[in-house]
């Protein structure tokens, strides 16, 4: 096989199929549960640190921002769902690239969803450490001030090791333990998980409901005037939201406050432990961006509505929003909803890093000994410590909330091959059953591609845009190195059950 065919040597759309069928994974998992992950990833981080922002760069318009960034999660949904029912085995994804357009495009995939599920850990683990030590605060214990927050010290240029000033630095030891003591959960099992995870989606859904229904006794309409006030922002290819701290503008705001979206797509990732996966995965994906989609509109027609969009608090807006109700269980429950997002979105941003670390391994991408599966908890121990270990780090020493943007163009970019992937298939394998379809292809995921593309563009500035290609040139250092020699398509069903896996717990 020639170079280039190697390249774009694609796994076998049937074997996918029969591998699915496998009994490596414990199938514990229902289309409910699969909800709960989706908003689990999805409802947290996102809502409760980038809607203060949000207004602040585009007033009363930001609602027109979320219906904007939820559009374009919908059109991807569909294409998700369609992919997830046809193709139901743990990678999201990376796993579609890899039978539509071979093994090159799967690892570009594979490597930008780090930045969806792997880096978004790290800051959403930072804000529950900052929201647990205001909590501490109240009842009189402080965090040490080296070790209340990440910032890694460096005097000059950042490749110099001399540089790093580790004596001054600060640590966020309760973000990197809490990151650590969730890969353990995860270890455990992944019916424990999806356990914690709906208690957690819960609790926090039940937050955002009593803000949105404390929230409107304070609502007054001509708090909407002026509805548009920054306008759609400039629409400069590369100029996007993030060249200052605060974007401004419909468009440049859309793509802040894409973050918020970023995990519906998670329950394509544990696939191989559903129930029954070609039902489940379209109800989950779809449901997830359902649900959340209406709760951030009301949110933010409710939080513009009950304060000038001038007033709005950007570290703590929904709290801040309720005070002059001068009811100070809001503020706890609100608080209680913060804890909870950042939890379980961090838990199921783990989760699904793990799985796709696990899938790229057992195809040798990585290297296969990593995909090892426990044999009484039926999970992979091995890629969710990794990546446990490695998000604890980042957590610890880099502030990463300039680098939430990066999370965006990753995942941005992987809705825009999930949207190809339908239309190549379409076309190449129009006869393999589809229990969920796409409507309206090509229109739909024409679509898709086109927003997606769209708001990477004219909604990220170019230093991301950077960072990125940066990030892609060493993983493919690595591709080149390793997997494009190792992984070998054609053999990626033919993986023997390891002794005593042979039944689902």
């Amino acid at each position: 096989m020639s170079f280039v065919s190697t390249l774009f040597a694609t796994s076998s759309v049937e074997k996918l199929r029969a591998m699915s069928k496998s009994k490596r994974l414990r199938r514990a998992l229902t289309a409910k549960d699969l909800v709960a992950i989706g908003l689990g990833t999805m409802i947290g981080g996102g809502i409760f640190t980038t809607i203060g922002t949000g207004v602040k760069g585009a007033g009363p318009a930001v609602i027109v921002s979320y219906l904007l960034a939820g559009l374009t999660s919908f059109f991807a949904a569909l294409c998700y769902a369609e992919l997830g029912a046809m193709v139901p085995v743990a990678g999201s994804a990376y796993t579609y690239a890899y039978a539509t357009m071979g093994k090159l495009f799967a690892w570009i995939i594979g490597f930008a969803l780090i930045f969806e599920y792997g880096i978004s850990a790290a800051p959403v683990a930072q804000q529950f450490s900052a929201a647990i030590q205001d909590v501490l605060k109240t009842i009189g214990v402080v965090v040490p001030s080296w070790a209340q927050t990440s910032n890694l010290v460096i005097h000059g240029d950042w490749w110099q090791p001399a540089a790093y000033d580790l004596a001054h630095s600060q640590y966020d030891i309760v973000g990197a333990v809490f990151v650590l003591g969730l890969s353990v959960l995860l270890s455990i099992g992944i019916r424990e998980s999806a356990t914690t995870n709906n208690i957690f989606v819960v609790l926090k859904i039940s937050a955002l409901l009593v803000f949105i229904v404390a929230g409107l006794f304070l609502f007054h309409a001509f708090n909407l005037h002026d509805f548009n006030p920054k306008g759609i922002g400039a629409l400069v290819p590369f100029g996007g939201a993030v060249e200052s701290d605060q974007p401004y503008g419909i468009i440049p705001i859309a793509a802040f406050v894409f973050f918020s979206y970023i995990g519906f797509d998670t329950a394509t990732t544990t696939a191989e432990e559903c129930k029954n996966p070609q039902r489940d995965v379209p109800m989950g994906v779809i449901g997830a961006l359902a649900i959340g989609t209406v709760i951030y509109c009301a949110t933010a027609i409710v939080l513009v509505g009950a304060v000038p969009w001038q007033q709005v608090s950007v570290k703590n807006p929904l709290v801040a929003a309720l005070a002059p109700l001068n009811l100070p269980i809001l503020n706890w429950v609100i608080t209680i909803g913060v804890l909870a997002g950042t939890t379980s979105v961090a838990l199921a941003s783990l989760l699904g890093q793990s799985r796709i670390f696990y899938v790229m391994a057992r195809d040798k991408m990585l290297p296969p000994a990593v995909a090892h599966i426990h044999p009484r908890f039926k999970t992979p121990v091995i890629t969710t410590m990794i990546t446990g270990v490695a998000v604890a780090l980042l957590t610890l020493i880099v502030p990463l909330v300039q680098l939430l943007n990066l999370v965006n163009i990753g995942t941005l970019m992987a809705f825009t091959v999930v949207c190809a992937g339908v239309l190549y298939l379409r076309h190449r394998k129009p006869d393999i059953p589809r229990t969920f379809r796409v409507p309206f292809v090509p229109l739909f995921p024409i679509l898709g591609i086109v927003f997606s593309l769209f708001l990477a563009i004219f909604g990220l500035s170019r230093t991301t845009w950077i960072w990125f290609a940066l990030a892609l040139v060493v993983g493919l250092i690595f591709f080149f190195s390793y997997g494009y020699w190792k992984s070998k398509p054609e053999e990626i069903a033919a993986v023997e059950e390891p002794e005593g896996l042979s039944e689902f717990a």
